[in-house]
């Protein structure tokens, strides 16, 4: 089933327009049973990252088809509620980073929320499956200014390397933690505005930084990047819907490497991956 909204921008603003989606795959592997989280790699031609809500801490490499290309694991990591995944530039220069949101909190009883980012591994859309561990990660807590709450929904700001999380509440809350991010000490996250809805899911920001992409279980809509102003702002508009299928508990949602398209999939077993190409 489709599901088409209508696109409605801020005055001046022009809505990016992208086609109704295809099925590009299905999840193959039965390890993946909660793809919470999507991520397009941006030097791994071909691969996505996904991951589960719980169980092992590790991300799974696949293509848009769904093929399993890799298990790899979070050294050191743990896993209490993994809702997201970005990708982008961290500590290193010209080195991309994948950043895992333990930022689910159904309760909203949790101290802290966490992130996890380790450098990107290379991974070949040919290969066949490998389990491997990733070193060097880096734990990265956050309490909220406000007290504990719910949140599915994870970016990470390509050009000020700045995090950005989105409450799940009828009306998302956003806040920000500002580059550079402690590794050694808790940070008070910023909140800085809100959503024009509520109960997101999942979110991306396009490579060129100019993109944000934000979904729920039943709609999606893209914010342009202010032309001044930090990257929030764009909240501060009403975005451009777009369109979603219609999922069994769809949740993720992320930009294709250079912004063409996006790509949804669902938690439960052997969902279909699509694929929502530009006009």
């Amino acid at each position: 089933m489709f599901l088409f909204l209508s696109a409605g921008c801020a005055e001046g603003e022009s809505c990016p327009q992208f086609q109704g989606g295809h099925k590009a795959g299905i999840i193959q592997s039965s390890q993946i049973t909660e793809a919470s989280g999507l991520v397009a790699s941006r030097k791994n031609t071909g691969v996505l990252w996904t991951h589960n809500d719980n169980g092992p801490a590790c991300v799974y490499a696949i293509t848009p088809e769904g093929k399993l290309l890799g298990t790899y694991y979070l050294g050191g990591a743990q896993v209490r509620n993994w809702e997201d995944i970005a990708i982008g530039p961290g500590q290193e220069p010209n080195v991309d980073y994948l950043y895992v949101g333990d930022i689910g909190d159904n309760i909203a009883k949790r101290k802290n929320v966490v992130i996890y980012r380790v450098r990107e591994p290379n991974v070949d859309a040919n290969q066949t499956p490998v389990n491997a561990t990733l070193s060097g990660v880096e734990e990265m807590k956050f309490v909220y200014p406000d007290g504990p709450r719910d949140a599915e929904t994870l970016l990470l700001d390509p050009l000020t390397k700045d995090i950005y999380i989105i409450s799940k509440e009828s009306v998302g809350k956003v806040y920000r933690a500002a580059y550079p991010q402690s590794i050694t000490a808790k940070t008070t996250l910023e909140y800085v505005t809100k959503l024009p809805w509520g109960t997101s899911t999942g979110g991306d920001i396009s490579l060129d930084g100019q993109m944000i992409i934000v979904r729920n279980y039943f709609s999606a809509s893209v914010w342009l990047r202010p032309k001044e102003g930090p990257l929030w702002r764009a909240f501060e508009s009403s975005g451009c819907s777009v369109p979603v299928i219609l999922e069994q508990q769809g949740e993720a949602i992320c930009f294709d490497a250079n912004g063409a398209g996006y790509y949804t999939t669902s938690e439960h077993k052997h969902q279909p991956i699509y694929y929502f190409p530009r006009k």
